[in-house]
C-alpha cells in the first residue's frame, strides 16, 4: 500500500479535519505512516493564528522539497488555514508543492489526489457556504486513539475581531445538521469513544443560520444526552455574550454534560476589547462568569489573552493580570500578538507594541496563569472525583494512569493497571501546577 503522513499543526478543528482526510485516503489505497522519510504522500495540515505557526510550516514542506529534489518520488500537499489564506502564493514561493487544499472544500481531496497522481498541480481554496456533511457516510473517519472524539458542529465565524484571520480561513458561520452531528456521535461511542467534543470556532452559534428549523445548541446537547450510555459530552469554544440562560440551565440539568467553559476574553482591559471589535467589556465578561459559577457546581472556566495588542498600555495589561485573579480563572491560553494578514490590526503599525516588552508582558502573562492554575487545583485536595482515563504510561519506575474529571481537571494515578477507557473515583491527595494526584478510591473500579 501507499504511504501517507499527515503533520497538523494548530486547533482541534484542524486534528478533526486531518481525521476526515486519512479517512478518505485509506478509501484511496494509503495507509498512515508515522515516519515522514518512508511515506509516499507528504502533507502538512496548517495553522495561521500566528506567524510562528505559519513559518513552522514553511519549514517543514522545505524539507519535504529537499528529498523531492535529490530524487526522492514523492507528492507534497499544503492544506488547512495558511492554505486557504495563500492559495496560489504557495506555488510560487514552494514550486515542489503538488497541491494547495484550503478548509472549505475537504470533501474534494479524493479528485485532487487522483489528478496530481496523473501529474497534474491543483489548487483548490474555493470559498464556500456549504458544510459538505453528506460526504462523511463515504468513507471513515480515522480517528486519533483516544477516549475523546472530536466532533465539527459548526465551521467559520461572524464576529471579525480586528486580530484574528479566522473569518478569512474560515469563512462565514455554517452549522452542520443536527441529524449528521448526531449519527457521527452514535458511530463514534460504537466504536469506542467515551466523551465527545462538540467543535466550533463559535460554538455556541450553532443553528443561527439555518432558514428551515429553529434548533440551536442548547437543543444538540439535550438530544444527545439522551442517547444511552455512560459517556460525556463537552462543547468548545464559547464567546462570551452568546452564552445564554438556557445554555447554562442545560450544562446543569444535563448529566453528560460537562461543568466546563472555555470563554476567550481576550483582554482584561475594556478599551483594549472595544479595539479588538469585541462585543463586551470587563464589566460585562465578569457578570457572565460570576452568574455561571453561582449556577454550576464545580465549574470549570478557562480563557485565552493576547499580550501586546498594537496600542495596549503597560495599564491595560496590568488589567489583564487583574482580570485573572478576579473571575478565578482555571487556565489560560495565551499568546503574544502577532499581526496576521488581512486583519484590521494588522494595519496599525505604528502602534504595533516593540518586541522586547510584547514578550515580557507574555513572560508576566504566562506566570500569573501558573500562578492561577495553581490556585484552582488547590481546591480539589481531599476531594473525591471522577476521573475517565485517557492514558497509561511508565514515569520513573512508576506506572501512571492520566484522565480528566467531569470539569477538565488533568488526574495522574498510580496504579499497576491500565484503565484506559474507564470512568473510576479517585481521592484528590496532591497537587501541581498543572495537574493534581489522586489514588484510586476502594471498589471503584
Amino acid at each position: 500500500m501507499k504511504k501517507v503522513f499527515i503533520d497538523t499543526l494548530g486547533c482541534q478543528m484542524n486534528k478533526s479535519d486531518t481525521e476526515r482526510m486519512l479517512g478518505m485516503l485509506l478509501r484511496l489505497g494509503y495507509e498512515e505512516t508515522k515516519n515522514d522519510s518512508e511515506a509516499d504522500l507528504l502533507m502538512i495540515n496548517t495553522c495561521s493564528i500566528r506567524q510562528l505557526s505559519e513559518d513552522k510550516a514553511f519549514s517543514q514542506i522545505g524539507t519535504w522539497g529537499q528529498w523531492k529534489r535529490q530524487g526522492k518520488n514523492i507528492k507534497i500537499g499544503f492544506c488547512g488555514c495558511v492554505a486557504q489564506q495563500k492559495a496560489n502564493e504557495i506555488f510560487k514561493r514552494a514550486n515542489y508543492v503538488d497541491f494547495v487544499l484550503g478548509t472549505h472544500n475537504i470533501y474534494k481531496l479524493p479528485d485532487i489526489i487522483k489528478l496530481v497522481e496523473q501529474g497534474q498541480k491543483v489548487c483548490e481554496c474555493t470559498e464556500t457556504n456549504d458544510v459538505n456533511v453528506d460526504n462523511t457516510g463515504e468513507f471513515d473517519i480515522v480517528r486519533v486513539k483516544s477516549t475523546n472524539a472530536w466532533i465539527p458542529i459548526t465551521e467559520g465565524c461572524n464576529n471579525f475581531c480586528t486580530y484574528c484571520i479566522v473569518p478569512y480561513t474560515r469563512g462565514r458561520e455554517r452549522s452542520h445538521s443536527p441529524e449528521s452531528i448526531i449519527n457521527e456521535v452514535k458511530k463514534a461511542l460504537a466504536d469506542g469513544f467515551r466523551e465527545i467534543t462538540l467543535l466550533g470556532q463559535n460554538v455556541d452559534s450553532y443553528g443561527k443560520d439555518f432558514k428551515d428549523r429553529h434548533y440551536r445548541l442548547v437543543d444538540l446537547l439535550r438530544e444527545l444526552n439522551a442517547i444511552e450510555g455512560n459517556f460525556r459530552i463537552r462543547f468548545v469554544t464559547s464567546y462570551p455574550t452568546d452564552i445564554t440562560e438556557e445554555l447554562i440551565d442545560t450544562v446543569v440539568e444535563s448529566d453528560k454534560v460537562c461543568e466546563y467553559f472555555h470563554i476567550p476574553m481576550q483582554s482584561g482591559s475594556s478599551e483594549v476589547l472595544k479595539k479588538m471589535n469585541r462585543r463586551y467589556d470587563r464589566e460585562t465578561y465578569a457578570k457572565i462568569v460570576k452568574h455561571i459559577r453561582e449556577k454550576v457546581p464545580d465549574v470549570t472556566i478557562t480563557s485565552d489573552f493576547i499580550a501586546g495588542f498594537p496600542g495596549e498600555t503597560e495599564e491595560q495589561f496590568q488589567e489583564t493580570l487583574t482580570a485573572i485573579d478576579e473571575f478565578e480563572l482555571d487556565y489560560s491560553n495565551v499568546a503574544a500578538y502577532s499581526p496576521r494578514e488581512k486583519t484590521v490590526a494588522a494595519k496599525w503599525t505604528d502602534k504595533f507594541i516593540p518586541d522586547d516588552i510584547k514578550q515580557e508582558r507574555f513572560q508576566r502573562l504566562n506566570e500569573k496563569v501558573k500562578e492561577n492554575c495553581l490556585k484552582s487545583n488547590q481546591k480539589y485536595l481531599g476531594r473525591t472525583m471522577e476521573v475517565l482515563i485517557e492514558n497509561y504510561y511508565e514515569h520513573k519506575g512508576e506506572m501512571i494512569n492520566t484522565g480528566k474529571t467531569r470539569n477538565n481537571k488533568t488526574v495522574h494515578i498510580a496504579c499497576n493497571r491500565d484503565l484506559t477507557g474507564q470512568f473510576v473515583m479517585a481521592k484528590i491527595t496532591g497537587i501541581k501546577t498543572w495537574y493534581i494526584r489522586g489514588e484510586l478510591v476502594d471498589n471503584s473500579i
